[in-house]
């Protein structure tokens, strides 16, 4: 029988002030393997509460503009090809960004200043599961950050970050993006100057 490596999670979180954080690294809590069908292990990665909208089968909700977060009460799947960053563009970008991110549909996700870590730092109010499907990420948070390896899976709770590929190859990312509304004792710390 294969085995697979195990499955590491990191989920972000906020402090008192607002500022994105890991609040878990590490291997998965809940890991089962059927009994009734030996080798069927189910990995339990994230769950959330309340019930998604289920659409027919009408047009392609992905045909028109590309928009980075999910629509209100609704979700974004889809996978993201990232470069590698270059001395150019972690010098520079920062003067970039209100266009890249014009161009997915969000210029206001863009959190960028001279004080970022990163020039793609950026918030989106969802719930965004990230995995790395190929290379390797590094994931910029307010305060510190966390590298990533394929199989790597990011629970991005709203929080301000960014994906940094230090690998000198690019990679590809997975992302389900569901829409969120922050709990009021976050939203006040965020909008707090």
């Amino acid at each position: 029988m294969t085995q697979f490596p195990p499955i590491s999670r990191v989920v972000t979180g906020h402090d008192d002030a607002g500022r994105s954080f890991v609040a878990h690294v590490g291997p998965l809590p809940t890991v089962v393997e059927l009994e009734a069908i030996p080798g069927t292990v189910f990995h339990e990665v994230w769950a959330t509460t309340g019930k998604p909208v289920i659409v027919g089968n009408g047009d392609d909700p992905t045909l028109g503009p590309l928009v980075l977060p999910p629509p209100r009460g609704g979700t974004r799947f889809r996978f993201v090809d990232i470069p590698p960053d270059t001395e150019e563009f972690l010098a520079h970008g920062a003067a970039k960004v209100g266009a890249a991110f014009s161009e997915i549909g969000d210029r206001d996700a863009s959190t960028v200043t001279e004080a970022s870590p990163h020039p793609l730092m950026h918030r989106t109010q969802s719930i965004d599961y990230g995995v790395v499907i190929e290379g390797e990420m590094t994931l910029v948070l307010d305060q510190g950050e966390t590298h990533l390896k394929p199989g790597s899976v990011v629970i991005q709770r709203g929080t301000n970050h960014a994906w940094a590929n230090r690998s000198g190859r690019s990679g590809r990312m997975l992302f389900v993006l569901i829409d969120g509304v922050y709990e009021p004792v976050i939203a006040e710390a965020l909008s707090a100057p």
